[in-house]
């Protein structure tokens, strides 16, 4: 598709979806700030695209990307009120409001945890179901006391015996054909095939029934009651960037995304981007006809319901305070696709 015709489509999107906010000329940008929940890198892509191609601008935002990593509290700082936007993911904002704490979700920009496990190739692994035949499961802790959970309540033969700590070094994993690791979809394969010259075989538990939404934007019932208009506008031209980022040219954003962290590389962007769309990762499920970023109570409960059953939650919890559907969800134009 042509670029004129991919922004013909995408204004036929806004058209649809409304508001097209912008600032006047003279007026002062509502300055923002977006905590993300890792170093920079292609899944923040639309976020880092909507900087770098002057979308924020375009919405009357002036946007500060605030960098997470192994020593940020992102999170802490939404809380604090000291960021306005925060990358969230529906289990940790059902998690505050039993806490208490009033936070929520506002869009949901990947319809798909990209949660992945991993095995060699040519192991007889063919099927999500086969992994429990393996000897070993490398999992970090959060992993085995949520997802591995799931997965021994959904599926037979997964046992706490397969149970190996994670420490995030694929060494253990690609020593031992009888294992399998968790991962990333669109950065741990990338790394192994890097290392040993084979391709892993990558199961997507999105795919098999694990339903979180992840990537959020997330912010306090503070920033929703006192400025719904900002919010409105971020979610808005955040969309956007994604569909720019995915669809366009996206070249700024990843030398913004290389500047935040050098250790960045052409190869695995390009190889995140890849694996987002072949994945449906941003756009699958109701984002389909009803826009990136979709949150529904239908998606949501889902996933609540499923962590009740592990008791992960709470059954009288009020899963419906994690989030809100008013600033998303409304429509799309696939066109937009390759």
């Amino acid at each position: 598709m042509s670029n004129v015709l991919k922004n013909i489509a995408l204004t036929a999107f806004l058209g649809l979806g409304g508001s097209i906010a912008t600032a006047a000329p003279g007026h002062a940008l509502d300055q923002v700030s977006y905590g993300t929940n890792w170093l920079a890198q292609a899944e923040h892509g639309g976020f880092y695209q909507a900087v770098a191609d002057g979308t924020y601008e375009k919405y009357g935002l002036d946007v500060s990307i605030v960098q997470g990593g192994p020593n940020a509290a992102n999170s802490a700082l939404l809380i604090s009120g000291k960021i306005d936007f925060y990358m969230g993911g529906s289990q940790g904002e059902i998690t505050a409001v039993e806490q208490g704490i009033p936070l929520v979700d506002v869009a949901a920009i990947f319809q798909k945890d990209p949660q992945v496990l991993i095995s060699h190739p040519n192991a007889g692994i063919e099927t999500f179901e086969d992994l429990a035949k393996l000897k070993t499961l490398f999992l970090g802790k959060d992993g085995y006391l949520t997802y591995f959970e799931w997965m021994k309540s959904n599926y037979k033969g997964f046992k706490d015996e397969q149970y190996k700590p994670y420490n995030f070094n694929p060494g253990p994993f690609i020593a031992d054909k009888e294992s399998a690791q968790q991962g990333y979809l669109t950065s741990e394969p990338y790394e192994i095939q890097k290392q040993t010259g084979w391709e892993p075989k990558v199961f997507l538990l999105a795919d098999n029934g694990y339903t979180p939404y992840s990537t959020m934007i997330t912010t306090t019932q503070m920033m929703i009651d006192t400025k719904p208009d900002v919010v409105q506008r971020f979610v808005d031209a955040s969309i956007e960037g994604w569909y720019n980022y995915l669809y366009s040219d996206n070249s700024k954003a990843n030398e913004l995304i290389k500047k935040d962290n050098p250790e960045m590389t052409d190869g695995q962007i390009a190889y995140s981007i890849a694996k987002m769309k072949e994945f449906g990762i941003v756009e699958s499920g109701d984002a389909m006809d009803k826009g990136i970023g979709c949150i529904t109570d239908a998606h949501y409960k889902k996933f609540f319901d499923e962590m009740v059953a592990i008791n992960i939650f709470k059954a009288d919890t009020d899963y419906t305070k994690a989030f809100t559907t008013k600033f998303v969800c409304k429509g799309t134009v696939l066109s937009l696709k390759k």
